[in-house]
């Protein structure tokens, strides 16, 4: 197969996972929850312009968000609160009431902690007239608004609801709440009682982590958003993407701006599209069905985008792991069979001076094979990233 077929073949591939993944709105396997740098700039995407200017601002002037442990942590525990209340509204039982009402308020309790921790950091933000008349000045300003509205994008963090090993955590704490009770509650006169309160509690829990072969997520766009922000957490912290082999290709590439506007694209075609699936529901006439069903297939090219986007995002952390393996090979190849000045010293002792040129020779082969190496996937790359920024430039 050829150089060009090879590399049709593995955009080809690339895209139909990222596709399957999202449909299905599962990947498989188990991942890592979103870095705090890749949640704050899918965050971005809820918010208006100015404050996502801010945040860029903020961003290359070295300007931090308060971190709480984790922003994918935040939306795992927005989701299990929720989740608590809705259940205590439910559970018929009145121990099982108790139990999900004490989580909701604990959880709530939490909530607010990190709420403040977010909005309010002296740490942060500027504090007092003067510092806040310079952060305006420099453009890293957020006012108490645009901090509440960060921290309530950053509730919605793309995070997988099951299979992650928080989610795992909660299932287990649940279960283990679930049999203690049942236990406590067996000969006593309570007993069906106990029983019907630890099915409540522990329906849904996994209970066997190896069951779970996929992580799962709300929707399709939260999987492509999570998809995203994976591929930005692998990519920015690619050592070989940092070095000087890929200096031309990060000045052609703002990964940080790219993950910006796929959130912004994704986040509006969401609305749009749950507004019109409202609005289907609601229309009865056949025309009006009609038009908006039209609107719908009109929006399908966006979505295509947005995967082709992310694709390619994919096809540069996937080049990127190869150049990393190869490397890693060939600097080994090269270590063992030069050892720098401990060769040629016992070589000069020996000696033997036509070895030691031919193994000065042999060396310089190798540095030269990792240049060629670098030059073809420096090759490789420029295509995908020429792909990402057509899409951003014709935005623009």
């Amino acid at each position: 197969m050829s150089e060009s077929a090879q590399h049709e073949e593995r955009r080809a591939r690339i895209s139909v996972e990222v596709r399957r993944w999202c449909e299905h709105a599962a990947i498989d396997g188990s991942h890592d929850l979103l870095s705090d740098a890749a949640a704050v700039l899918i965050a971005a995407g809820y918010l208006d312009a100015p404050t996502r200017q801010i945040l860029t601002n903020r961003r290359r002037a070295g300007r931090t968000i308060p971190s709480i442990g984790g922003f994918g942590a935040l939306r795992l525990l927005v989701d299990e609160y929720h989740q608590a209340v809705r259940r205590s509204d439910t559970v018929r039982s009145r121990p099982g009431q108790l139990y999900y009402k004490h989580r909701a308020t604990e959880l709530g309790r939490k909530l607010e902690s990190y709420r403040s921790a977010v909005v309010t950091s002296t740490a942060h933000y500027g504090n007092g007239v003067w510092a806040m008349r310079r952060d305006r000045r420099l453009g890293v300003h957020l006012d108490l608004g645009q901090r509440e509205a960060l921290f309530e994008a950053l509730q919605r963090t793309p995070a997988p609801t099951t299979g992650a090993p928080l989610g795992r955590v909660g299932d287990f704490a649940r279960g283990t709440v679930a049999r203690r009770l049942s236990q406590a509650a067996e000969k006593t006169p309570m007993a069906a009682m106990g029983r019907r309160a630890a099915d409540a509690i522990g329906r849904g829990a996994v209970h066997d982590p190896d069951k779970v072969a996929e992580d799962k997520f709300t929707d399709r766009y939260d999987t492509l958003l999570y998809l995203a922000g994976t591929l930005f957490d692998q990519i920015d912290s690619s050592p070989l993407w940092h070095s000087g082999h890929f200096e031309v290709q990060r000045s052609q590439l703002d990964l940080a701006e790219e993950l910006t506007q796929i959130a912004l694209d994704t986040v509006d075609l969401r609305g749009i599209m749950g507004e019109l699936d409202e609005a289907l529901r609601a229309t009865s006439s056949e025309s009006g069905l009609k038009q908006i069903r039209g609107r719908q297939s009109a929006l399908h090219s966006v979505w295509d985008q947005l995967v082709e986007r992310v694709a390619a995002l994919a096809r540069i952390g996937d080049l990127l792991s190869r150049a990393e393996v190869q490397l890693r090979s060939v600097l080994a190849v090269n270590k063992a069979a030069s050892l720098d000045d401990r060769i040629d010293d016992l070589i000069a002792r020996s000696g033997d001076r036509e070895l030691s040129a031919e193994n000065t020779h042999y060396v310089g082969d190798q540095f030269d094979g990792v240049e060629e190496m670098m030059i073809a996937y420096q090759s490789a790359l420029y295509g995908d990233i020429a792909e990402l920024t057509s899409w951003s430039s014709g935005q623009s």
